[in-house]
């Protein structure tokens, strides 16, 4: 049934959480400051789309559920988003196909549009309009629509959005629902069917990258070397630290130290409790020297582990016996 949701977060946990049903697999924050963001979802007959408005940077590891073309954009005029390695330009739409896993990443403020198109109905709806179906890219791919085309598909999403936040009873209507959702079809498909794919296609490191992830992912408690990390992944040090700082801004290690750091700032916003809770924690996702790891943990949160766990403590508990401490789907 069609319907919509908006709301306001002013903590990660909270909007990594509503970001999980973007296929968002991990949100890391990579800038010191005060928390805040929007999202607004909207679910249609056949679509999905969602606006969102974050204030820090931050990467995101997404992964594109099956039978479906996952359509960005940035909205207004914030900084420009770089999505597997490769950064967007004013008036660019881009493009990832079913089961493609992608590094989205930010710099400060920002604001973005989605669009989740089924393959069958965007193929469906390109034949009848064009006369050959949409050919779905195998990685990232950039795409210049004609100003008109693309100016037509942002303002049936902004007024889509508004009227989420404004008249949510609208879209329940089922006539509304369906008369926006085939505007909005339309309107993707005049975009990529008047204009040729980009000359930036981008993902050719993609696989690479998402074995990287889920390489971190699966040994979060323990520090990887990076001759370890490039033998599981057959890259040489040289190509890694090229990938990580086109994709992710920033090393190999820099960014495993980012994710395990975050981590134990999960367990402790859970509000774990033991007599060394803080150096527990801290230890069990490999920090060996607890000065160096509380002065660092300081410099990108704002505040000591300390002060975290107390502003954490309402009784919840984490379960240390696991390497998986947040939800993966």
């Amino acid at each position: 049934m069609p319907g919509s949701v908006t709301a306001a977060f002013s903590e990660l946990e909270d909007f990594a959480a509503a970001m999980r049903s973007e296929s968002c697999l991990d949100l890391l924050i990579t800038e010191h400051g005060q928390f805040r963001a929007r999202l607004t979802q909207i679910t249609l007959y056949r679509l999905r789309l969602s606006a969102g408005e974050e204030q820090l940077s931050r990467i995101a590891f997404i992964r594109v559920p099956a039978d479906v073309v996952l359509i960005l954009f940035p909205i207004g005029n914030g900084t420009l988003p770089i999505y597997s390695g490769i950064g967007m330009q004013v008036g660019e739409i881009m493009t990832f196909g079913p089961d493609q896993q992608v590094h989205a990443r930010t710099k400060g403020h920002h604001r973005w549009g989605a669009l989740w198109v089924p393959v069958e109905e965007l193929s469906a709806h390109s034949r009848a309009l064009t006369g050959a179906p949409f050919g779905v890219p195998d990685v990232a791919q950039i795409w210049r629509p004609r100003p008109a085309a693309g100016g037509h598909l942002r303002s049936l999403h902004a007024a889509a959005i508004r009227m989420a936040a404004m008249r949510p009873e609208v879209l329940v209507n089922a006539g509304a629902a369906h008369g926006l959702e085939q505007q909005l079809i339309d309107a993707v498909v005049e975009c990529l069917a008047g204009c040729a794919a980009g000359d930036r296609p981008g993902g050719c490191y993609q696989d690479t990258m998402a074995h990287f992830e889920r390489l971190l992912q699966t040994q979060p408690d323990r520090v990887m070397r990076m001759t370890e990390i490039c033998a599981a992944l057959g890259v040489s040090h040289r190509l890694l630290r090229n990938l990580c700082a086109e994709y992710l801004g920033m090393s190999p290690i820099g960014y495993d130290r980012l994710r395990r750091m975050s981590l134990v700032r999960h367990a402790l916003r859970g509000g774990y409790h033991n007599a060394a809770s803080v150096s527990e924690v801290a230890r069990r996702f490999g920090f060996r020297d607890l000065v160096r790891f509380a002065a660092d943990y300081h410099a990108r949160f704002g505040e000591f582990p300390s002060a975290t766990l107390r502003r954490g403590a309402d009784g919840r508990t984490v379960d240390l016996g696991s390497p998986r401490m947040r939800d993966r789907e």
